[in-house]
């Protein structure tokens, strides 16, 4: 089985994967503190749901564990994943 990274922001929709590393540094402390109180963290599985219509596709929509969560690009692109094939 190979496993190949792939940060949040680019994870295609509706593949479920599991958090490898989060830079907490690329995250605004405020926006840090609610990721972590939300779950957020390395080993827990996580899916695109949605992604906005404008032209950068923001804000993502991200289901972990029974939350739906809405995120910034910027802060699901310092979140990396891990897909398992």
């Amino acid at each position: 089985m190979q496993k190949t990274d792939v940060t949040l922001d680019q994870l295609p929709f509706d593949m479920p994967a599991r958090i490898s590393a989060i830079n907490w540094d690329a995250i605004d402390a405020t926006e840090g503190h609610r990721l972590r109180s939300l779950g957020f963290d390395s080993g827990i599985m996580i899916e695109v749901l949605h992604k906005g219509i404008l032209l950068w596709h923001d804000p993502l929509a991200v289901r972990i564990g029974r939350m739906t969560v809405a995120l910034r690009r910027k802060v699901a692109a310092a979140v990396s994943c891990e897909l398992d094939y």
